[in-house]
């Protein structure tokens, strides 16, 4: 385990089942200060409860959880104003403009409103502000709602799929958004089915299975995990060469280069998608 004074968050060998059905098998992780950790599987592998355990929504069968470096059952009130939550129970007041929903999470959280425009401009909301909740498209509720979670700068961010429905251009908003909080020190618990999304976000991703975690490293470090040990070479008589990473390899590379007739080299490396096909033999949902 890393030092306790950079970990924010920690699961011990939790296990928590609904009736007869084992959703979390001695689920274990910790997310460090100031890191964005993905958390991907499959429909149904745990994730949604996972969030809920640690929000408090839930509790668990067995095992430890700790929330700002004590158990959770110890947590005060106190520390759940310091996290943000968007998730798939997040809802906004149909009634009410986007710029009044957000007025209103900020005053119940004690919050001046100074940030209100700045933030609707940065996910291209400001024109739109008072446009009713009930009047909105997905995307813009979804846009909506992550503000509402981001309203009081929480130290600790939970998002669940915060990009589900969004164009490309609102998506890479919140792209920017994320990496920004990033960048000043948020620590963010991030759901997504999107590889790219995670790949370009997260320091490290925990991929789940059946309520267990089969795998727990940083994107690069798990695709070459299961990288192919090979190099592909592409001549200009259009002759395709294929030789190992060694020594063997690297004296037919070599070989190659001073004949001067080659036109392409790459190294075979999996997508993030093709790590989680290996480990989960299940593609997203």
């Amino acid at each position: 385990m890393t030092p306790m004074l950079t970990r924010l968050l920690m699961m011990d060998r939790v296990r928590l089942s609904f009736k007869q059905k084992l959703v979390l098998n001695d689920l274990t992780f910790e997310i460090r200060r100031g890191e964005t950790f993905g958390f991907l599987g499959p429909s149904g592998a745990g994730k949604t409860t996972t969030i809920k355990l640690l929000t408090r929504q839930l509790s668990k069968d067995s095992g430890t959880i700790e929330l700002f470096s004590r158990p959770i059952e110890n947590a005060h009130d106190a520390d759940y104003e310091r996290i943000g939550i968007l998730s798939d129970t997040s809802s906004l007041y149909e009634r009410m403009s986007i710029e009044d929903n957000l007025k209103f999470y900020a005053s119940i959280r004690g919050m001046s409103d100074a940030s209100i425009p700045g933030l609707l401009e940065r996910v291209r909301l400001y024109d739109d502000r008072k446009t009713l909740i009930k009047k909105c498209s997905k995307g813009m509720r979804q846009r909506a709602t992550l503000l509402a979670a981001l309203i009081h700068d929480p130290e600790l961010l939970f998002l669940d799929e915060p990009t589900s429905g969004l164009d490309p251009a609102a998506r890479l908003e919140v792209h920017r958004m994320l990496k920004d909080l990033h960048d000043r020190g948020t620590t963010i618990f991030l759901t997504t089915h999107d590889m790219s999304e995670a790949e370009a976000l997260c320091d490290r991703v925990g991929i789940l299975d059946n309520g267990h975690l089969v795998a727990c490293d940083t994107p690069m470090e798990l695709k070459m995990r299961f990288a192919e040990n090979r190099i592909m070479m592409v001549m200009d008589d259009a002759v395709a060469i294929e030789t190992t990473k060694d020594a063997a390899g690297a004296a037919i590379i070599a070989e190659a280069l001073e004949s001067g007739k080659v036109l392409s080299i790459h190294s075979e490396e999996p997508s993030l998608n093709d790590v989680f096909l290996r480990l989960t033999g299940k593609e997203f949902e």
